[in-house]
């Protein structure tokens, strides 16, 4: 053989060699990173779409396993401490129940700090995933309680800078997931649920789906029980619902009487100081006008707010009852500025809702009546459309639709069933939740939970009926 054939020759290997190579989206650990053979594009990589078939899949429960030294465990006591949340297991909850202070004396403390931990879910490993522990009242009780089934968030790529194999790593095209524990809820489906019956209604709210969580606190790894994990808004469900992000997104503390900007958390935008959008739609809801000319009043407001969504999402609300929501608590909502530049009501935190056994007084702990004539104007969003004429018409609309469509007695008893047999083997068979690693007492705690949840449906149905007559 010639020379230069040879070497045309060995080229042509070569080239078939390289030609043959899998490409980026087929390769199978994360290039430039030896780590984590089981690192794919699909599973791991910011470059992919997010698959809600499989990591907010309707038809299994994942198994999700967290591992963290006894120092790491150490360190987030020490930091919870430090942040005013009391020491683990140290009691004085105040129960974080409506009518009762939460703990640390009717405050909550800063937000926890992140550690890098290994998570494998459905056996896969993501490395160095920044876990923190999040909540409210949720992680206040259960915090001083000792009790080991706490409320964490996920945030896939939150130390990359340290670890650089995981840039932009992602759960299946997902950046944060909240996984809530079912606090107050024996039933542990509310905030599944309730996520699904906003939806079926019209009202966008984040996916949610069923994992079984273990959690190693460093002497071994211990079953945490049935978790709900779900969609965090600023990361997927707005573009995904609708289309885009750009507008900014909020998640405020206010009864919305007046603009105070500490009030208004930005979720994106962050370096851009301009409110005026959701100082517009407040000074809008509370102008004067709103009972001398209502119908200057209606058309300002609407200018700056989607007024039809939150009159079908209080429909709802209302309907299924939740008293940790606004017209009771400032909070647990976002404010999305859509492609239409119209401020849009987004719900969120749904562990107690469908619940009519808390509360003591409208404001104070106690969910928005069906009828609203208890809601006073410290809640202006709500005050005013109760006693607007025309809007008031619409939502009893909103509320007649809702019950003729989703908010029958056979259709939520059968998304209940639905989601009941799908938990049931995790929560009361052969390896099931007990304390101090779940809210529960006993197995029998979550069937008589499951009955309340039925109960209540049934009660609303009828007291929809009447509010209807």
């Amino acid at each position: 053989m010639k020379i230069t054939t040879f070497f045309i020759f060995i080229g042509s290997l070569i080239w078939i060699g390289l030609a043959c190579q899998p490409k980026y989206s087929e390769v199978s650990p994360n290039p430039g990173s030896t780590t984590n053979p089981d690192w794919t594009t699909e599973s791991h990589s910011g470059d992919a779409p997010p698959s809600y078939s499989v990591a907010f899949s309707q038809t299994d429960v994942k198994t999700m396993e967290i591992t963290m030294t006894a120092d790491q465990w150490k360190s987030i006591q020490s930091d919870m401490t430090a942040k005013a949340w009391g020491a683990f297991g140290s009691g004085n909850t105040g129960g974080g129940m409506p009518g009762g202070n939460p703990g640390g004396g009717g405050s909550f403390g800063d937000d926890p700090a992140y550690v890098a931990l290994p998570v494998r879910i459905n056996g896969k490993l993501w490395d160095n995933v920044g876990f923190r522990l999040k909540g409210n009242s949720s992680l206040s009780s259960a915090w001083r309680s000792g009790i080991y089934k706490l409320p964490f968030r996920l945030k896939m790529d939150e130390f990359e800078d340290t670890y650089p194999d995981i840039k932009d790593q992602r759960y299946y095209g997902f950046k944060e997931l909240s996984m809530s524990p079912g606090f107050s809820d024996n039933s542990l489906l509310r905030e599944k649920i309730v996520a699904d019956i906003f939806r079926l209604a019209g009202v966008p709210a984040a996916q949610t789906a069923f994992y079984r969580v273990y959690i190693d606190f460093g002497s071994g790894k211990k079953y945490c029980g049935v978790y709900t994990m779900v969609e965090v808004i600023d990361d997927t469900m707005v573009k995904t619902q609708y289309g885009e992000k750009k507008g900014n997104i909020y998640k405020p503390e206010s009864t919305l009487q007046t603009f105070v900007q500490s009030q208004f958390e930005k979720k994106n935008n962050e370096d851009k100081a301009d409110y005026s959008d959701v100082q517009a739609f407040i000074s809008a809801l509370n102008a004067a006008n709103r009972t001398t000319d209502p119908v200057t009043w209606r058309a300002n407001l609407e200018k700056t707010f989607n007024v039809d969504l939150f009159l079908n999402y209080l429909a709802v609300n209302n309907t299924i009852v939740n008293w940790d929501s606004y017209g009771a608590m400032a909070h647990n909502y976002y404010l999305y500025n859509s492609p239409t530049n119209h401020l849009t009501w987004i719900p969120w935190d749904h562990n107690m809702a469908m619940n009519s056994l808390s509360g003591n007084g409208a404001g104070g702990g106690k969910a928005v009546s069906l009828e609203m004539t208890e809601v006073n104007s410290s809640w202006p969003l709500i005050y005013a459309i109760a006693r607007d004429a025309v809007y008031y018409a619409r939502y009893k609309q909103y509320v007649k639709d809702f019950k003729e469509n989703v908010f029958t007695l056979s259709r939520i008893n059968d998304i209940i069933d639905q989601n009941f047999y799908l938990i049931a083997p995790y929560v009361t068979g052969t390896e099931p939740e007990q304390k101090p690693y779940s809210y529960l007492t006993s197995t029998t705690d979550f069937t008589t939970g499951i009955m309340a949840l039925k109960n209540h449906v049934a009660n609303r149905v009828q007291a929809v009926n009447y509010f209807l007559k």
